[in-house]
């Protein structure tokens, strides 16, 4: 099939600089012809978007002939710094003697990766470019590692074991190894919510274990008063939940937490309350006068009924969660605008950021504002949000969200993290389809937030990490490794470092195994962790992904262009066999190879001499089956 024109938005030589874009960047495009074609005039039409997802021509631009090379001619132009933050899509129009007659022709991108493909005009794949105000995530939140705690499951901090507080009606497990089960009654509604007791002294007694794990960043299920387990619920965002402890205990963890490197990120559940809440107060279990019991109540602008009292808006039809008018102006100065406001309160206690549950339903405004008020009290505190898909591009309720435009989130969980390591270790992709899921995401994202992205293997709303892959403990080291030398934070689901497994809900919400840890499972978290911290290129640095010719190894360089730092090679076999690959690495990249390697028993890292063998150019190495290689690379130095 012919091809007019060549154009790759992943390589540099094509656009530059690559991916997202600054609202203070200019951008250069460059495009080759086929030499057969008699391509004369190409334009880049760049498109922006209306408020209801429509498009309009942003500008159109004449790209200039700048080289005839036999017939092959490359074309360039510049793009203008865009007005202002958002998402732009972009194509080309191609004009020739195609087939012997002057036609026009449309690029867009192709359905694969980088490169331009003709498409008819109904239906052209554009590319897209996320432009962005300035972004600057904290050191602290990219350099670190996240841990994940559901606070009833991990650790029951009281001498007794027995659960603090418990609540009426509630059903408390006789041993904390049970299997957690719902108690529903005849309409399939929780009955009794059940309880296994765990607190925020049991986090404390457990911060050495995190120290020695390497985490520095404690991620906490909503502690908040409320009828749940799991805490979605809120009966009252200003009151610790009383099986959980109380302001005083909260304190004694943030200040311990503190004393050991370790920063606090709370859940905020800002889009929906429990019925059984002092603002909704469906059953009178509150002093106050909730919204549900009359319609002078303060709280009744925060809700939205269709008929008073019993059918109002909750969330995905749940009628225990009463969904919230965000934007009603009481909520948000009850949130985020008072001084003794949600936000403000828990954060000048030493909170140092929020995670926002179901972000994707809290408003633009409603986001952009909390933000700005959590910085008042902490510019270095950061907001992160729950978002399964493509951040980048996400729409909800018919609304482009936005979140890159600089104003919104520092972060977002990193659930096509997830997805895509997972299809490629079961076996429904190849290692060059990963590359290219990789590559989309890392395209679409701003350098600053792909580093700053939730790089998570298993969180309360999913299977469980070992579960997922069947269990195989080579399949699910091979998950850990990716995300431990990935761009981004990596993000560990409390009990899946001590080889905890757990289907859907409520399965993955299982105790933590303590005296029954997967002690091997430990130790290699230990190691990959230790090996994150100790290259800072893992943090800091660029990923350049590698088609290694070999659909089960998946590979990609670390490089980070401080001389100081050294330059990294993982590849990951997922296979049953040992593989080989060889490897490109001439030119400017190396001189030398320097080879560690983490054996199969996964011990301490240390040198091998005979891992590789490098010559004219090419570096031929053989990866155990299931297995992974790591290799440092000394950077080449001109003097």
């Amino acid at each position: 099939m012919r091809k007019c024109i060549s154009y790759n938005s992943w390589d540099e030589g094509f656009k530059a600089p690559f991916g997202a874009l600054n609202t203070k960047n200019e951008a250069i495009i460059n495009v080759i012809t086929n030499k057969d074609i008699d391509v004369y005039n190409i334009s880049l039409v760049i498109l922006g978007e209306h408020e209801d997802l429509t498009n309009f021509v942003y500008d159109r631009i004449e790209l200039k002939e700048i080289q005839n090379i036999g017939n092959e001619k490359t074309f360039t132009c510049k793009i203008r710094p865009f007005e202002k933050a958002g998402i732009y899509f972009y194509y080309f129009e191609v004009e020739g003697k195609i087939d012997g007659n002057n036609q026009k022709v449309f690029y867009g991108k192709s359905k694969n990766d980088g490169r331009a493909c003709e498409y008819k005009y109904e239906n052209i794949n554009k590319y897209q470019i996320t432009v962005h105000e300035d972004i600057k995530v904290p050191n602290w939140y990219k350099e670190g590692i996240l841990y994940h705690i559901f606070v009833d499951r991990f650790n029951n901090g009281n001498r007794n074991d027995k659960p603090i507080n418990p609540k009426k009606n509630s059903f408390i497990y006789a041993n904390w190894d049970d299997t957690p089960m719902y108690i529903k009654d005849k309409n399939g509604d929780i009955a009794r919510w059940d309880f296994y007791g765990g607190n925020l002294k049991g986090i404390i007694n457990k911060l050495g274990y995190l120290k020695k794990l390497g985490v520095s960043i404690l991620y906490l299920s909503p502690i908040f008063e409320s009828s749940s387990n799991h805490k979605y619920d809120t009966g009252n965002y200003k009151k610790i939940d009383p099986m959980f402890g109380d302001e005083e205990v909260f304190a004694e963890l943030i200040e311990k937490a503190k004393e050991k490197g370790m920063s606090i990120i709370l859940d905020g559940v800002f889009n929906h309350t429990g019925a059984d809440s002092k603002y909704f107060n469906q059953y009178g279990n509150y002093d106050s006068i909730g919204a549900y019991q009359s319609q002078d109540s303060e709280y009744s602008s925060w809700y939205r009924f269709e008929e008073f009292p019993n059918k109002y808006d909750c969330w995905w039809g749940i009628k225990s969660l009463p969904n919230i008018n965000e934007l009603s102006p009481s909520y948000m100065n009850y949130i985020m605008y008072d001084e003794d406001s949600v936000i403000k309160k828990w954060t000048k206690m030493g909170v140092k950021g929020w995670r926002l549950d179901v972000a994707d339903e809290l408003p633009k405004t409603f986001l952009s504002e909390l933000r700005k008020e959590l910085k008042s009290v902490d510019k270095d505190a950061i907001l992160t949000g729950e978002v399964w898909e493509d951040a980048s591009n996400k729409i909800s309720y018919g609304k482009r969200m936005n979140y890159f435009s600089g104003d919104k989130l520092d972060s977002v969980l990193g659930y096509p993290f997830r997805k895509n390591i997972l299809a490629f270790l079961k076996g429904e992709c190849t290692s060059l389809e990963l590359r290219n899921n990789y590559m989309e995401i890392k395209e679409n994202y701003p350098s600053e937030l792909f580093k700053s992205n939730l790089n998570l293997l298993g969180t309360h709303d999913v299977k469980r990490i070992k579960t997922e892959l069947n269990c195989d403990k080579d399949m699910v080291k091979l998950a850990v490794i990716t995300q431990m030398t990935s761009e981004g934070i990596p993000y560990i689901y409390y009990g899946d470092e001590a080889g905890l497994e757990g289907n859907t809900d409520p399965d993955n919400r299982r105790t933590y195994p303590w005296k029954n840890e997967d002690e091997e499972m430990i130790d290699f978290y230990k190691n990959a962790i230790n090996t994150r911290k100790k290259y800072q290129t893992l943090t800091y640095g660029e990923t350049s992904f590698i088609d290694t010719k070999n659909d089960n190894v998946f590979g990609y360089l670390r490089v980070n262009d401080n001389l100081n730092s050294e330059d990294l090679l993982i590849l990951i076999n997922r296979d049953n066999t040992v593989q080989n690959v060889s490897l490109d690495l001439n030119g400017d990249v190396l001189e030398e190879v320097y080879i560690k390697y983490i054996p199969k028993k996964y011990g301490e890292i240390i040198e091998k001499e005979d891992g590789g063998v490098f010559s004219k150019g090419l570096f031929n190495i053989q990866i155990d089956e299931k297995s992974f290689r790591i290799f440092t690379l000394r950077k080449h130095i001109v003097e």
